[in-house]
């Protein structure tokens, strides 16, 4: 009986596009908000939403390092050259490295600020770190250089599951596709 796994669960693809769909909006929103002139409601209220969407993203992400740890993901097909799947392994380490270190960086990038953040407007986070203006220039480089490399790997994984699906004609985007009817 062949008990390999061909697909990811449920759970694991819908945690997949939820964050995708988030990391993007909160992209989109940092470099919307960073564009604005001057500190008026409305920026101040981005900044707020960025937060709020960074914290999310950071809460799921937990989540779903969590359930990859009991629900591992499919192989890939026995014609994948290795060099591919090493390349998919490194991809995927740090996709997940940088869900966690992004939204942290710009956490303590807030807190050094001297801005606390809390979620929702409503749940004070901890405040780990008093504000520091040393610190304060050196994480808000970080929070950017580990945005761009996201944003970098993120085409990259895209691409190649696009040329996966239209070019080498396999199974491994429809495995992370909710199943249709």
């Amino acid at each position: 009986m062949n008990t390999a796994i061909t697909r990811y669960s449920p759970v694991a693809i819908a945690l997949h596009w939820l964050m995708a769909v988030l990391i993007i909006a909160t992209f989109l929103l940092g470099l919307t908000m960073v564009d604005m002139p001057g500190v008026t409601p409305t920026k101040l209220r981005y900044f707020n939403y960025h937060k709020w969407l960074g914290v999310t993203v950071l809460a799921l992400a937990m989540l779903r390092g969590l359930w990859r740890l009991s629900h591992p993901a499919p192989s890939l097909p026995l014609s994948t050259p290795a060099w591919q799947k090493t390349v998919a392994d490194l991809t995927h380490y740090a996709l997940y490295f940088l869900i966690f270190a992004v939204p942290l960086s710009g956490y303590f990038y807030s807190l050094a600020a001297g801005f606390k953040v809390v979620y929702l407007g409503i749940i004070p986070l901890p405040v780990l770190i008093e504000p520091n203006p040393e610190w304060k220039p050196l994480l808000k480089n970080l929070h950017y250089l580990l945005n761009i490399t996201l944003g970098t790997l993120v085409s990259l994984h895209v691409l190649a599951a696009l040329k996966h699906h239209f070019i080498d004609r396999d199974d491994i985007l429809r495995r992370m596709l909710p199943r249709r009817g």
